[in-house]
């Protein structure tokens, strides 16, 4: 059996316990000063992002990509079109359907008040060489799907049946 490495043990919970938690929540503060500056709430700019990414959507499919009930999508969505970041078209597939679509200034404004951060990171990771990028990339993927996957679970498990992978109640 292999001994332990304190050195690694040490990384990983300075990683887990600390940079990672204390970074997360930066960037939820960073969100809502954006989500400030652009008249709407911190959800709006995960809508944004979904959409600036992946294109138009229906009002359902947003509210599922974005953590929300239908009804609170919809209330998103008005905000969304108040501000004139996104709004309202046809489906061209089915003319029955609406289809949320961001506006050119939407996404202007939202790249616009990620712009100094996005530059930072830029020169940040000019300290890395590729195999760091790699490496980095690998886990930030490797973070997203696990935190689907733990959104996944605690969703589909009571409150009161709760307790983490890999421990026994």
């Amino acid at each position: 059996m292999t001994k332990p490495n304190p050195d690694r043990e040490a990384l990983l919970a300075e990683l887990i316990g600390d940079a990672v938690p204390h970074w997360a929540i930066l960037v939820v503060q960073l969100n809502n000063v954006v989500a400030n500056r652009l008249g709407v709430i911190d959800t709006d700019v995960q809508c944004l992002h979904v959409l600036g990414h992946h294109g138009p959507a229906t009002p359902s499919v947003l509210a599922k990509q974005v953590n929300l009930t239908t009804g609170s999508a919809s209330r998103m969505i008005d905000r969304l079109v108040a501000a004139g970041c996104v709004r309202r078209v046809a489906d061209p597939d089915d003319r029955r359907r609406v289809l949320i679509e961001p506006t050119q200034d939407g996404l202007d404004r939202v790249t616009a008040a990620y712009a100094g951060l996005i530059a930072r990171t830029r020169d940040d990771l000019g300290a890395f060489d590729d195999e760091e990028l790699s490496a980095v990339l690998r886990f930030m993927r490797t973070a997203e799907r696990s935190t689907a996957a733990e959104i996944n679970r605690l969703q589909s498990t009571p409150d009161d049946k709760e307790s983490p992978p890999g421990t026994h109640v």
